[in-house]
């Protein structure tokens, strides 16, 4: 079988979605064998991941970009060429023409488009309708990164159930357990200090920062003493007025910026508590990476969030700064919660590598 995984968010500033298409790629090109697996356009050799821009030099990318450009203009065929070479296409959300000569595949990471619109761009979600009207209507299967996501998208979308399968994403081997000499290099280049809760995402609305800020200005103030908020993250959209308030340097609340990748799993491992209060997650990459590293993790109790814990988190409803706060202040003063829920977390991390995510990854292919 051949199979073409189109990876043009490589090109572009992204996180999650980066993140799975790199690590899927590498790790489907182990499992593959004797079949072929090839990444559009021409991006098999990807050795490096960041996220804050294109992982290839400005010329390489540029080509690469009036390549898709191109095929997206009207009703193009163009890569009806390239659909002749493979038995499988794998279309992100950015290729508007697909090959309509071999089997069609997607990604749905999350229906926040439809579900959350106003947390979103109004271009992000004119954005997403059109990949849905030409990609997903159209697709022979659908893979989703969880049960919750699957459901939304047969709702939303109308899908026949059969064409949609729930693959949970896996998380990078560096998560898992890292060494004290990481955790230690990561409080060092940054200087923390004091004990500290964790908070890691692009800065923009869905992730509910400014509640977090809140819950943590209402913790007791020895608490607040004793713990810093650390917040880890490039900034997003629609950002300014939270950006505005972490500028103001509030007493004990910390902003790191984008944290390069090789300094996260030190970061993450190294924090007391783990806070991800996000109002909606196809997956939830974040909360999946503080679960493997071992540290306890508040997150809500909507989308996929209490499926990919298992529900051994701390769970709040992310629309109650009382809830989060109650949360927080739970697990930062009881070491025996912190310690069962860090143990029964591991445990179901072991679920989710890259490995097992591929292996699904291949079968589905076959079988579509």
């Amino acid at each position: 079988m051949r199979v073409c995984l189109d990876c043009f968010p490589f090109l572009v500033r992204s996180a999650g979605v980066k993140a799975y298409l790199f690590e899927l790629h590498r790790h489907l090109a182990r499992t593959a064998g004797t079949n072929r697996i090839s990444a559009f356009p021409f991006l098999d050799g990807a050795r490096t991941l960041h996220h804050e821009g294109s992982i290839l030099g400005q010329a390489d990318t540029a080509w690469r970009f009036a390549l898709v450009l191109f095929a997206n203009t009207g009703r193009n065929p163009v890569l009806d060429l390239l659909g002749r070479r493979f038995d499988v296409f794998h279309a992100s959300n950015q290729v508007r023409n697909p090959p309509r000569n071999c089997k069609l595949t997607t990604t749905v990471h999350d229906m926040t488009a439809w579900s959350h619109p106003e947390l979103h761009t109004e271009g992000t979600v004119a954005n997403d309708k059109r990949w849905a009207q030409r990609t997903i209507a159209h697709a022979d299967g659908i893979i989703t990164p969880s049960e919750a996501t699957r459901a939304d998208a047969i709702r939303w979308l109308k899908l026949p159930p059969e064409r949609v399968r729930a693959i949970h994403h896996g998380v990078a081997e560096a998560y898992f357990k890292p060494p004290e000499n990481e955790i230690a290099a990561a409080r060092n280049t940054y200087h923390l200090k004091k004990p500290y809760i964790l908070f890691v995402s692009t800065i923009e609305p869905r992730k509910n920062l400014d509640r977090l800020l809140d819950a943590y200005e209402q913790l007791p103030p020895d608490l607040r003493e004793e713990f810093d908020l650390i917040i880890s993250g490039p900034r997003g959209w629609r950002s300014e007025q939270t950006m505005a308030r972490l500028e103001s340097q509030p007493a004990g609340i910390r902003t790191l910026g984008y944290v390069p990748e090789h300094l996260l799993p030190g970061l993450t491992a190294g924090a007391t508590v783990f806070a991800y209060p996000s109002l909606y997650e196809g997956f939830g990459f974040p909360v999946a990476q503080a679960m493997a590293a071992g540290t306890v993790v508040l997150t809500s109790n909507v989308s996929s969030l209490p499926e990919i814990t298992a529900g051994w988190a701390e769970l709040v409803d992310p629309l109650s700064t009382a809830e989060i706060a109650a949360g927080l202040q739970r697990l930062l003063t009881s070491p025996s919660l912190r310690e069962k829920l860090q143990a029964l977390a591991s445990a179901r991390a072991q679920h989710f590598t890259w490995e097992r995510c591929a292996t699904e990854t291949w079968e589905f292919f076959e079988h579509v």
